[in-house]
C-alpha cells in the first residue's frame, strides 16, 4: 500500500489540476440530460439492439500497468457480440474527481477502433463503471466518456459518492433496506434538491444497490430502466462482461509471463560443464 508520502508524491501539480477543472468545465456545457434517441423513449427499448460497457483493470501491485476494456452485448439477448482488450501504462495518477482523466483516454480510443474497424458493431449507448453527473463538480467519467464518444452514456457505481450532501449514514442505510425487490429505487437528493442519480436495487440476489447517474445524452428515468434491464446479477452485463474479460486478459497475457519469468532456470546436466 502506497504510503502517505509516496501518494502526495504522485499527486500532479496544482497547475494541472486546473487545467483539469476548466476541461470539465468547458466540457460539462455539453453534457445533455434529457433522451435523444426514439429507442430511448418506446417502453421496451425497441430499436436498441446493442449495449456497451468499459472498465479498466489493473494489474495487482502496480497502478500503472492497466488492461482497457470495451464490450458490446446484443440487447436484450445480452449475448456479447465483440470485445476489445489492451495492455496500457497509466501515466496519470489518481486524484478525486479526476478519475477520466487517468482513465477516460484509453477507453475512448477503445471506441475509436471499434469505429473503424467493426462500425456495424457500434455501441448504442455505454454503460461506464462510475459516475456522471453525481459528481464533485457535475462532471463525471460517464459525461467525460458520453462528451468525448458522442454516444449516449449511463453512470453506474457500485458505492456512494459522498458529495453535495450525500452521505451514507444511517437515513442511507436505511433507505437501502427498503429497496425489497429488484427494480425497487430511491432518489440522490443534494442539498439543494437535486436529483443527482438513483440508487438502484438492480438484482433480487442482491441486497446492496448500485448507484446510476446521468452521463450524456438520456435521462435518467430511461438510464435506470435500461440499467435494470441489463442485470442478471448486481452489476449491469455490460460492466460485469467488461471487468471479466479484463482481469481473464490480465491472467493470461501478464500474470502468466511475470510468473514465468520468476521461475528458476532449469539446467542440463551438461549446460554447466565446462567447454
Amino acid at each position: 500500500m502506497a504510503t502517505a508520502a509516496a501518494v502526495e508524491a504522485q499527486r500532479p501539480e496544482d497547475e494541472t489540476l486546473r487545467c483539469w477543472e476548466r476541461d470539465q468545465a468547458q466540457l460539462k456545457a455539453d453534457v445533455t440530460e434529457q433522451d435523444t434517441e426514439e429507442w430511448q423513449r418506446d417502453p421496451s427499448f425497441a430499436g436498441l439492439e446493442r449495449v456497451g460497457g468499459v472498465d479498466l483493470s489493473y494489474v495487482k501491485g502496480d497502478d500503472r500497468s492497466a488492461c482497457a476494456s470495451l464490450v458490446v452485448l446484443s440487447y436484450p439477448d445480452l449475448e456479447v457480440l465483440y470485445e476489445d482488450c489492451r495492455m496500457v501504462v497509466v501515466h496519470a495518477p489518481y486524484v478525486a474527481g479526476f478519475l477520466a482523466f487517468r482513465e477516460a483516454p484509453f477507453l475512448v480510443e477503445a471506441v475509436q477502433r471499434l469505429e473503424e474497424h467493426q462500425p456495424g458493431l457500434r455501441p448504442q449507448v455505454l454503460l461506464a463503471d462510475g459516475n456522471g453527473i453525481l459528481h464533485h463538480r457535475g462532471f463525471g467519467i460517464a459525461c467525460h466518456l458520453g462528451v468525448l464518444t458522442g454516444l449516449p452514456c449511463i453512470g453506474v457505481a457500485k458505492n456512494l459518492l459522498q458529495v453535495d450532501g450525500l452521505a451514507n449514514d444511517e437515513l442511507h442505510k436505511e433507505q437501502i433496506r427498503d429497496l425489497e425487490a429488484g427494480g425497487d429505487t430511491f432518489p440522490l437528493l443534494s442539498t439543494s434538491g437535486r436529483i443527482l442519480g438513483m440508487a438502484l436495487r438492480s438484482s433480487a440476489k442482491s441486497t446492496k444497490p448500485v448507484y446510476i447517474s446521468v452521463g450524456h445524452k438520456m435521462s435518467l428515468q430511461s438510464a435506470v430502466r435500461l440499467v435494470h434491464s441489463c442485470c442478471k446479477y448486481r452489476v449491469p452485463e455490460p460492466i460485469r462482461q467488461a471487468d471479466i474479460r479484463s482481469r481473464e486478459y490480465i491472467r493470461k497475457h501478464v500474470e502468466a509471463t511475470l510468473s514465468a519469468l520468476s521461475q528458476p532456470v532449469r539446467m542440463s546436466e551438461d549446460t554447466g560443464s565446462e567447454q
